[in-house]
């Protein structure tokens, strides 16, 4: 079993624990290194540890490199300290509505540019990963992000917004399983798609849901045709909302906690960031029965190997977190 370090239980404990940066060190290495510090380039066991800067020297021959605890991880070619990242990440994990990144600016004392960064890495630290197909009892629902054609500037809404309806929003596709008698509570996994046809709607069920399970959606007319591989139930929501088992009640309640976050702390979320965004709220939602330190040491287990760049993450190169 993974040794868990004793930390913090809430937000000021936490901002007061890792203010000190050797327990901060010790923290992260307790929780990256439970067997000894290796070295990330080589694996060699026992380097020399630098203590006035904090960093270790691979004694290995054809290595002998320099690391911090930062390298290979979504902190890494920060200069900002752990005594600012940790917190972050604290309260990225537990926010029930999100943090915005000029909270965040204000919170740390640093500027809303760096803030924003800061939390697109955490983000991609929040990727939750997918092991496994759902079973039992699912739930599948789409929706569209975006703010209303009334809202948006002039210039903009005559830019993208081509037609009535939901032109120039983004779709998003989720899939719920019910919690079950070894289950505590229900999960989800959200996707944003390019279409809403059937096509690439059964597609991703398909993908992720066992055949035979029991499938419930509305009477969208691209989940026709599902009954050949699962035993579909459908509720026509022009008569009513439940029917027995039969509702899509549970991805409903996740599509008005995303889109409380987006709408009331992010306000504006451009569609080539959106992805994040559904990770951080999948993360805290599928978590949600654990307290605010496990979440936050389930974020920080997850640091390793999802370095995010500046540039990756305005679009100037390939993401690094695919």
């Amino acid at each position: 079993m993974e040794h868990v370090p004793a930390g913090p239980n809430t937000l000021i404990q936490a901002v007061q624990y890792f203010a000190d940066p050797d327990r901060a060190l010790a923290f992260i290495v307790a929780l990256r290194w439970p067997d000894g510090v290796a070295c990330p380039y080589c694996q060699a066991k026992e380097p020399s540890f630098l203590s006035t800067r904090r960093i270790w020297k691979c004694k290995a021959p054809k290595c002998r490199k320099q690391f911090s605890i930062k390298v290979g991880t979504i902190f890494e070619d920060s200069p900002l300290g752990l005594e600012k990242w940790l917190p972050a990440l604290w309260m990225i994990a537990n926010d029930k509505n999100g943090i915005s990144s000029y909270e965040l600016h204000r919170a740390l004392g640093v500027t809303q540019k760096t803030a924003w960064f800061m939390l697109h890495r955490i983000r991609a630290a929040m990727q939750t990963p997918t092991f496994g197909n759902f079973g039992g009892d699912v739930e599948a629902d789409e929706t569209f992000i975006g703010g209303r054609s009334r809202f948006i500037h002039k210039d903009k809404r005559a830019r993208v917004i081509k037609a009535p309806g939901v032109w120039g929003k983004a779709a998003v596709m989720g899939l719920l399983e019910r919690h079950g008698p070894d289950k505590k509570h229900s999960t989800v996994r959200v996707a944003v798609t390019k279409s809403l046809r059937k096509p690439a709607l059964q597609k991703n069920i398909r993908e992720n849901v066992e055949a035979g399970a029991n499938i419930y959606t509305d009477d969208h007319r691209s989940y026709q045709g599902l009954e050949k591989d699962y035993i579909h139930g459908v509720i026509d929501h022009g008569e009513a909302y439940v029917r027995g088992k039969i509702h899509t009640n549970g991805l409903e309640n996740f599509w008005s906690l995303l889109k409380r976050a987006i709408k009331g702390t992010y306000v504006s979320v451009e569609p080539f960031h959106l992805f994040r965004y559904l990770d951080e709220e999948v993360f805290r939602f599928n978590n949600r029965g654990d307290n605010d330190g496990g979440r936050f040491i389930n974020v920080l287990r997850s640091v390793r190997g999802k370095r995010l760049t500046y540039r990756a993450l305005i679009g100037s190169e390939l993401p690094q977190t695919c």
